[in-house]
Formats: C-alpha cells, sequence, structure tokens
C-alpha cells in the first residue's frame, strides 16, 4: 500500500460481471495489488470461466499468467453464479461487451446496450443495500444515468445504489503495465454526497497502489465522454500519418523522416505517428463511431463528419495496401501463394478483433490468391475470421513453412520475431520474383533488397533490383 493512502474498510466484496479483455486483466492486477480484498470474476459463459480457472488463459497479456496464478484461490476468484455473487458484493464491476450494432435503429454507428441493461437488471434483482456499480465498460455518454434509472426504479426501494464512471484505458499487448502504472485513473460521479462518498470509495481502493494525483474525480458525463474522447484522438493521430503516407509514396518523401519531424515538435510529440495499414482492436472504431452517432443525435453533423473521416481514412489505408499488392505483382494475384506474417491486430496479444489483417486477406482471396498465415498468438482466430472462405489459406506455426513457394510476404503485426529472421533461407525457398509488402515498416528495405527481395513498405519508396512502377505517373 502506498504511504498516505487510506486502506478502506467498507468495500471488501469485488464482483466483477463480464471475463473479457477488460474484466479479466483489471480483476487480476486489483486483487493482486488489493490483497485485503476478495475480488469475484463472473461470465455467462462458462467456457470462459473455466479458461480463467485452467492452465490456459483465454487472453493473452504479457504478465498476466503470473499475475492470475499467485493471486488465484486466494483472493482472486471465478465463476458463473452471478446472483449469488451479486448478492454478497459491495462493490460491482460492469465489464460487459458494447459492440457496435448491427441490426436496427443506429446500426453500424450506435453501441448495442444489451448487455449493459441486462446486467443492471440482474443487479436490481440481487443487490443489497448500500452496493456500488461501477460502470467500466466504454459506453456512451449518459449511460450511468440509464443504468441509474434502472437501479433506482421501484424494486429498489430501500437499497441505496450508487452509479460511477471508470473506464479502462488499457492498451492491448501492455495492459497489465497500464494497470499497475496508469497515467490516470479517472471517476465519474453524480455530485451530490451519496455520489462523492461512493467515488471516494472506489478511489480508496486504487489508492493501495496508485499515487493520488492520478485519480482524477469528474462529473460522471465528463468521464464517459473523456474514454470515447481519448481513443477518437489516438485514433485521429494515425488516420493523420496514413494520409501523408500516401502523399510520400507519390512525391517521393519519406514517412518515417517526417514524422520524426513532426514529432519533435513537443506540441505534437512522437506518439501514435507511425505509418501502417491501419489501426485495429476492439475500441477505436467502435468508440469513434459511437461519438459519431452520439454527434448526430443532438444535430452536431459536422462535428460528426468530421470523426467519421478518420474511420474513412483507415478503411482507405486498407483498400490501398491491397491495391499496391495487385499492382506490383502483375496486376494479378490469382493463383500465387502470399504468406501472411502477423494477423493480430498488434503485437503481444492474440486479438484479431477489427485487424486489418481481416480485411486484407479477405481481399485477396476474393481475387484468388492462396494464403499462408502465421502468428504466434492469433493463429486459432484467424480461423475463426475466415472461416467458411478459407478454402486456399493455411495456417502455420513455423514461418520458413508458411514462405516455401511463396510470391510475397506480407507484413501485417510487427511482431519482433519477424526482425530476426533469417530473410537469405526465406528469399531462397520463395518463388521469384520475391515481394516483401511491409504493412508495418518493421524490416530494413536496403537489407532485403541486397538479398534480392523487391520491397514496398508504407509511405517510402520501393526497394529493389529491377523497376516496377512510375509513381511519379501513377
Amino acid at each position: 500500500m502506498r504511504k498516505g493512502s487510506r486502506k478502506d474498510s467498507q468495500v471488501k466484496n469485488i464482483l466483477c460481471i463480464g471475463a473479457g479483455y477488460v474484466g479479466g486483466p483489471s480483476m487480476a492486477v486489483l486483487a493482486d495489488r488489493s490483497p485485503d480484498k476478495k475480488v469475484t470474476v463472473v461470465d455467462v459463459h462458462a467456457g470462459k470461466i473455466r479458461a480463467w480457472k485452467g492452465a490456459n488463459l483465454p487472453i493473452f497479456e504479457p504478465g498476466l499468467d503470473k499475475i492470475v496464478k499467485r493471486t488465484r484461490g486466494k483472493n482472486l476468484f471465478f465463476s458463473t453464479d452471478i446472483p449469488g455473487e451479486i448478492k454478497k458484493a459491495d462493490m460491482i464491476f460492469v465489464c460487459v461487451n458494447t459492440p457496435t450494432k448491427a441490426f436496427g435503429h443506429g446500426a453500424g454507428y450506435a453501441s448495442d446496450m444489451q448487455y449493459v441493461e441486462k446486467t443492471a437488471r440482474m443487479i436490481l434483482q440481487h443487490a443489497r443495500s448500500e452496493t456500488i456499480v461501477v460502470e467500466k465498460s466504454t459506453v456512451p455518454v449518459r449511460t450511468a444515468q440509464a443504468i441509474e434509472r434502472i437501479l433506482r426504479s421501484g424494486a429498489t426501494e430501500g437499497k441505496q445504489i450508487e452509479v460511477l464512471s471508470n473506464p479502462e484505458f488499457l492498451a492491448e499487448g501492455t495492459a497489465v503495465r497500464d494497470l499497475e502504472e496508469p497515467d490516470r485513473v479517472l471517476i465519474g460521479s453524480r455530485e451530490t454526497r451519496s455520489g462523492k462518498k461512493a467515488r471516494r470509495a472506489l478511489a480508496d481502493v486504487y489508492e493501495q497502489w496508485v499515487d493520488r494525483e492520478r485519480i482524477v474525480e469528474t462529473n460522471t458525463w465528463s468521464s464517459e465522454l473523456s474514454k470515447l474522447t481519448a481513443n477518437a484522438f489516438l485514433a485521429q493521430r494515425i488516420s493523420s500519418i496514413n494520409s501523408i503516407s500516401a502523399l510520400c509514396e507519390k512525391t517521393g518523401a519519406n514517412i518515417e523522416e517526417v514524422s520524426r519531424a513532426i514529432g519533435m515538435d513537443e506540441r505534437i510529440g512522437q506518439k501514435f505517428l507511425r505509418a501502417g495499414v491501419g489501426f485495429g482492436g476492439s475500441c477505436f472504431q467502435k468508440d469513434i463511431l459511437s461519438l459519431v452517432y452520439l454527434c448526430r443525435s443532438y444535430g452536431l453533423n459536422e462535428v460528426a463528419d468530421y470523426w467519421e473521416s478518420v474511420v474513412g481514412i483507415n478503411e482507405y489505408q486498407k483498400r490501398r495496401f491491397v491495391q499496391n499488392i495487385i499492382e506490383h505483382m502483375f496486376h494479378t494475384v490469382t493463383d500465387k501463394r502470399i504468406a501472411v506474417l502477423g494477423f493480430a491486430f498488434k503485437p503481444d496479444t492474440g486479438d484479431t478483433r477489427e485487424a486489418p489483417a481481416v480485411y486484407i486477406c479477405k481481399r485477396l482471396l476474393e481475387e484468388g490468391a492462396r494464403l499462408s498465415i502465421t502468428d504466434p498468438k492469433a493463429l486459432e482466430n484467424a480461423r475463426t475470421d475466415l472461416e467458411g472462405i478459407d478454402q486456399d489459406v493455411t495456417y502455420e506455426r513455423n514461418v520458413y513453412k508458411a514462405a516455401k513457394g511463396a510470391h510475397a510476404l506480407l507484413v501485417l503485426t510487427e511482431w519482433k520475431e519477424y526482425q530476426a529472421l533469417d530473410f537469405q533461407r526465406i528469399f531462397k525457398g520463395m518463388e521469384k520474383p520475391a515481394f516483401v509488402f511491409d504493412g508495418r515498416n518493421l524490416l530494413d528495405p536496403a537489407v532485403l533488397a541486397k538479398i534480392g527481395f523487391h520491397v514496398v513498405p508504407v509511405g517510402k519508396q520501393e526497394k529493389g533490383t529491377f523497376p516496377l512502377i512510375d509513381r511519379s505517373e501513377s
């Protein structure tokens, strides 16, 4: 416990509803840093709970397995008995899924809130008096008010239930570090005496390992909007640099040199200025579209158009990458073997949600390509994502097997181990001319070109032993 922090005596039993990418790691770190709390994670999916109890966790995050092993069965527990655990809880974190709606009003933009509402009604039915409900799922602004209206309905007579907003700011691949050493912990509540008391109780929990100055207290709406805005701003930076990468390829500028130059301006900074094939993951696109929907619902169409363009550039970058592949490979990839190095949307995770690789592989399959996909952590998810259309796909653990006989390599995830590959060996086993389309600018084009590859990076001039496309006239 940090010096000067207070051990809260009221909150002893903490429950998390939802054992996914947010709930599982968040509660594991909370249990590890708060040994005086009993932390229980519940989920409707029995298979997911079994996985959390077993040797192979359902989520890969560096360092997570060690934390779970040292806390599980001591003060960290996993269960499917949601009603029973709600009855025991002093504080309940809501970490259920809020995907983009695929049907009905707001389809393609609005968040699907059915799981949040179902969870609120279950809490309403089983929670005891003076329970604190913490909204941790990424949700539209004023969701806490909707949850509160359900929890404060007539059936809650005699109960005191406060709803807080405590959004997560986790980056997959660094989630454990983000939880142990957060940039900030944001807690929003109603500006009432009971709301501030609940906010203080949650702050006391975090103060067991987080410095007090990093705990930011706001009203509920500011907290909810801050989460959507943070992801929108990060995604906007990626789309901005990707838009410039297209111009670099036309003009002969180097996107890495441009990124470095503008990033040295302290007003801009260097983070999130690496060009690539686009952003992915469960949050960026979903949260921007939710923000777009929110703005349109308030009649702020110009604001909505601005943020929607961030997603538009991201889609354009993926289309442009596929177009580059087809153009360079003599305008056809039909019956050509293409090795895909990396399927996860980023390294150090197996998550493929909204991964650029999904779109790129589907488009190449439509063009008649034969794919050989390799990834250290995401192969099973790749099988699921391409299920039903993967007759011409093989899944390989071994990169050298994936590359053997290939006409081209695509680098779609910046796994560090790809930098250590024996590219002389890979080149020898490939069809010629052998292409490398580096969608993450992970590899050294000059080194690969010297071996004999024709290298096509993002936002930089291609390198190889023979000219292919005159960019000045394209």
